[in-house]
Parts: C-alpha cells; sequence; structure tokens
C-alpha cells in the first residue's frame, strides 16, 4: 500500500470531474463563443461551471472568472488590482509567508516603484492585528493576505483586515489567497468583506490548469492577458472547457466540511502523537493549525534524503511547497525556525480520503528512515 500524504501539492481528480472532462472533451466541445448549437451547449456547461464554483463561495456567478489556475489568479488580483488602484496611493501590504506566486508579484510591483511592505510573523507564522494596524495607511491601495498558508496550515485573521482598512480610511482593496482553505473550510468571501479572492481546481480533487478570481461586483481589475471578450474582458482566450468542467464538477462534490474536518482533525491528531513518540522530532505547525497541513522536522536530518527514503518505499510527502523545488522555505525562515530545524523540514497533507493506515505506514516509515540515516 502506497501512502499519498501531498495533497496541499496537488489532489488525486474525483471520478464525478473525470467524467465531467470526459463529456467536454467528447460531446461538448465546442468553443463557448460560438453562437451555433454546439457552442451554446458549451457556454451552457462553462456557466453551469461557473455557478458552481459561485456557490460553495456564496457568491454570484458573475462574480468568478476563470483562471489557468491559482498562480494566475494571484498575478491577476495583486498586480491588476494594484494598477487599477494606482490614482489613489502607492503603498500594497502582504504577508511574509505567502505563495509565490502573491510575493514575487508584490517584489514586481516593488520594482515599478511601489511601497510594498511585508508583515512580520511570529514563531508560529502568524501576522500580528498590531503590526496590520501600522502597516496600513491612507495611502494603502491593496492588501493581500492568505487564508491558511500551505506549508505549515496556519489561519491569518482574515476577518479583521477590512476593518482595519476602514478604520485607518485606506481605499485599498482586500485580496485573499484562498487556495488552500477552499474545500477544507467555509471560504464566503462576503463574509470576511474580501474584494478579491482566489480559489484553485487541483487542490479540491479536480485537474491542474484551472483556478478563479473572485472579484466583488463593483471592484475593478486591470487586466493582465489581453486579446478577446471572454471572462467579461478580464481574462481573454478560449476558455479551456474540460478543465473548467471538471473544476466545477469537484465542488458540486466537496464532502461536507465539518464530516470531512472532523475525520481530517482525527488524523491529524494520531500522527502528530506518533511524531512525538518518534522522539527527535519538532512539529512546526501551531496547535491551531487547519489539520490538514503539518509541518515538521527532525533536527539534524536533511529533508532531502529523508524524502527519498520514503517515496522509494511509497510514503510520497513534500518538503514544504511544491513551487519552491527544493529551496530552504521562505515562510520557515521567517517563522526564525533553528537552522537545523528548517533543514530538516518535511510537510504532510491530508484530504478528505485520507487513511489513518497511510498515516500509519508514514510513521512507521519515518522511524525506519530516522534509524537508517543517523550518522550518514
Amino acid at each position: 500500500m502506497n501512502a499519498y500524504l501531498d495533497n496541499s501539492a496537488t489532489t488525486p481528480v474525483s471520478a464525478e470531474a473525470i467524467l465531467a472532462m470526459q463529456q467536454a472533451l467528447q460531446e461538448t466541445w465546442g468553443n463557448p463563443s460560438s453562437r451555433h448549437a454546439l457552442g451554446l451547449s458549451a457556454e451552457e456547461m462553462l456557466e453551469s461551471a461557473r455557478a458552481a464554483i459561485a456557490e460553495k463561495l456564496a457568491a454570484q456567478p458573475e462574480e468568478i472568472t476563470f483562471t489557468s489556475g491559482g498562480t494566475e489568479a494571484n498575478n491577476l488580483a495583486v498586480l491588476g488590482g494594484a494598477a487599477a488602484m494606482r490614482r489613489r496611493g502607492n503603498r500594497v501590504v502582504i504577508t511574509a509567508v505567502e505563495h509565490a506566486s502573491v510575493y514575487e508579484s508584490a517584489e514586481h510591483l516593488s520594482k515599478l516603484g511601489y511601497d510594498v511592505v511585508r508583515l512580520p510573523v511570529d514563531q508560529y507564522g502568524r501576522i500580528s492585528e498590531d503590526d496590520l494596524q501600522r502597516a496600513i495607511t491612507p495611502g494603502t491601495i491593496l492588501v493581500s493576505v492568505m487564508a491558511v498558508n500551505n506549508e505549515t496550515g496556519t489561519c491569518q485573521p482574515v476577518d479583521v483586515v477590512k476593518r482595519i482598512i476602514h478604520a485607518n480610511r485606506a481605499p485599498a482593496l482586500f485580496h485573499v489567497d484562498a487556495v488552500q482553505a477552499f474545500g477544507k473550510l467555509p471560504v464566503r468571501p462576503a463574509e470576511i468583506d474580501a474584494d478579491l479572492l482566489t480559489v484553485s481546481g487541483h487542490k479540491i480533487h479536480g485537474p491542474k490548469g484551472v483556478g478563479a478570481l473572485y472579484i466583488r461586483k463593483g471592484v475593478t481589475v486591470l487586466p493582465r492577458v489581453f486579446g478577446g471578450s471572454q471572462e467579461g474582458k478580464i481574462r481573454s482566450g478560449t476558455e479551456p472547457l474540460p478543465a473548467i468542467a471538471g473544476f466545477g464538477a469537484a465542488a458540486d462534490n466537496l464532502p461536507d466540511l465539518q464530516t470531512a474536518f472532523t475525520h481530517v482533525s482525527a488524523l491529524r491528531d494520531h500522527l502528530v502523537q506518533g511524531l512525538q513518540s518518534l522522539g527527535d522530532v519538532v512539529v512546526n505547525s501551531p496547535p491551531d493549525a487547519l489539520p490538514h497541513i503539518v509541518s515538521f522536522s527532525v533536527p539534524g536530518q536533511k529533508s532531502e534524503p529523508m524524502l527519498n527514503f520514503l517515496s522509494q518505499r511509497g510514503v510520497y510527502i513534500s518538503s514544504g511547497s511544491a513551487c519552491s523545488k527544493g529551496k530552504p522555505s521562505r515562510v520557515l525562515k521567517a517563522m526564525n525556525l533553528a537552522p537545523r530545524v528548517l533543514a530538516g523540514a518535511l510537510r504532510v497533507s491530508f484530504t478528505h480520503t485520507s487513511t489513518m493506515d497511510e498515516a500509519d505506514k508514514l510513521l512507521w516509515m519515518l522511524g525506519e528512515a530516522m534509524r537508517t540515516l543517523i550518522g550518514q
């Protein structure tokens, strides 16, 4: 039995998503912009998927713009949002632990002359309200704070951000990267007063290559892709209907959130107890992190040999964000982990289909790895 526990990198595609993609490929393969019958059928499938995503976000279908994934949606929110607000100020506020697609977009804005503030985090990877208060000024035009960190599961206080924006009389748009939260927690942008919010297909058992940006009605975002009238002229290009259909089907077939959360919480608790019983293991995720993600370290053991040992035995986890490709974690550095803890960081990520047997196989093989690799 293999143990796939890298679901924050990607999830296996659900049977329902595969069926929807097959229908789009084999039957409803017309261009959604074409005005003949086949095109109209494709448009109907497209709008059905849009409605499914909107329903899960308690949003309106017209507030959903499809993109090629979470990265593009984050780029569109940060770059397109800042460009739309450029005449009203110059400051952009993000956190030091944002996903690379937000962090590097903000770096680009900095090179263009924007004043980019990167909020520090505590030992749990969480920003403080006091720092938010100080950072958000009347000249702040965009604030981007992720809901759940992709490496540690740390939940950020996204529910207070818009209140601080208003209190400080800033015109700022508020963007939330909810890629790791969507499908695991109730994600309703209106409840946290978010203007922009990012979700992704392949994190919820849909296909890769598709995501969406929620854009609150009345909010302007300048496009980053030009060439046609698709997606309200915000994201031009013929829509990849098979991927979008799979995304919609995956959203339609998400499990009951409370039931899944309870199941995954039991897996997380079992894993953490098992890690502690192995001895010299440090859990980096805070106790109140989203239970789907557990970051831990074996101090003194580098992560790459551990990953190779586990992979050869059918246990699949990661050393952090899949986008980092083995580079030292900027997120864990921001949490001021000791170098020997940072070097040995590993990430386990569950989904609602993960099992206790998979967690047990990981613990067993991790113990074998620790015994085998000591001194090498």
